[in-house]
């Protein structure tokens, strides 16, 4: 049997922190940043858990 891959897309966009919790970005910080307000961008760049319903769907892309 071959190795399990984790999936490419899945790996650069989330990562586990040390209790097992998976964390995302925010989307919205990638452009037309000019009319979005400091404190909008400063919200969307703080790290967010991935919601429940989720979780188990990307730890399984993630192959954990």
């Amino acid at each position: 049997m071959p190795k399990m891959k984790p999936h490419s897309g899945a790996k650069k966009r989330f990562r586990v922190t040390g209790s097992g919790k998976i964390m995302r970005e925010r989307a919205g910080k990638r452009h037309l940043l000019e009319h979005k307000s400091s404190r909008r961008t400063r919200r969307l760049s703080k790290d967010q858990l991935v919601s429940p319903a989720d979780a188990k769907n990307v730890k399984k892309m993630l192959g954990l």
